[in-house]
C-alpha cells in the first residue's frame, strides 16, 4: 500500500461487515451496497447534496472492496488493525463511577486512592463520558465513567 491513510479507515464498517465474514459474505455485502449507491442509480430529482453524498459513499465502498476483496491486502489490513488494537489498549486495573471519586475543593479535581497509596487524579476539564486515569505513583490505570449504565 502506498499510503497509510487506508489503515485509518474502518473498511469493514463501510461494508457493514465483520472481520470474521468470509470472502463470499464480504462480496455479497459489497455488491448490495454498490447497487444501492451506484451513480447510475441516482434520480435526477434528488438533491445535489444527496447525490454527492451517495457518490462519496460509492467511492468508499469500492475502496473497501479493493482492500478487503484481495486476500493479501485484507491480511495486511487485518494485521495492522490488530497491531493498532494492541497498541491502543492498555490494561485497566478497574472501572469506577465518577461518584466514587472524591472532590478536592481547593485544587478543583477529582481523586481516587490507588491500592499502592498513590492517587488517580482527574481534572474536571479532562472529564469525558469515560476517561482513563493513571496513578501518580505506580503504573496502574482506572477507567472512570460518568453514567452508571456504561460499565459492562
Amino acid at each position: 500500500m502506498a499510503s497509510d491513510s487506508w489503515t485509518q479507515m474502518d473498511w469493514y464498517s463501510i461494508l457493514g461487515a465483520h472481520p470474521s465474514n468470509s470472502q463470499a459474505e464480504l462480496k455479497q455485502k459489497y455488491q448490495k451496497l454498490v447497487l444501492l449507491n451506484h451513480p447510475d442509480k441516482q434520480h435526477e430529482e434528488e438533491e445535489a447534496a444527496r447525490i454527492t453524498e451517495r457518490a462519496k459513499k460509492f467511492i468508499e465502498i469500492n475502496q473497501a472492496w479493493k482492500i478487503l476483496g484481495n486476500e493479501e491486502t485484507k491480511r495486511e489490513y487485518d494485521l495492522h488493525r490488530r497491531e493498532m488494537d494492541m497498541t491502543c489498549s492498555c490494561p485497566v486495573d478497574s472501572r469506577i463511577q465518577l461518584e466514587e471519586m472524591d472532590w478536592e475543593h481547593d485544587e478543583e479535581y477529582y481523586y481516587y486512592t490507588c491500592r499502592c497509596g498513590g492517587r488517580y487524579i482527574l481534572a474536571e476539564g479532562d472529564l469525558d463520558q469515560s476517561s482513563l486515569v493513571n496513578c501518580d505513583s505506580c503504573s496502574l490505570i482506572i477507567e472512570v465513567y460518568r453514567d452508571s449504565q456504561e460499565i459492562g
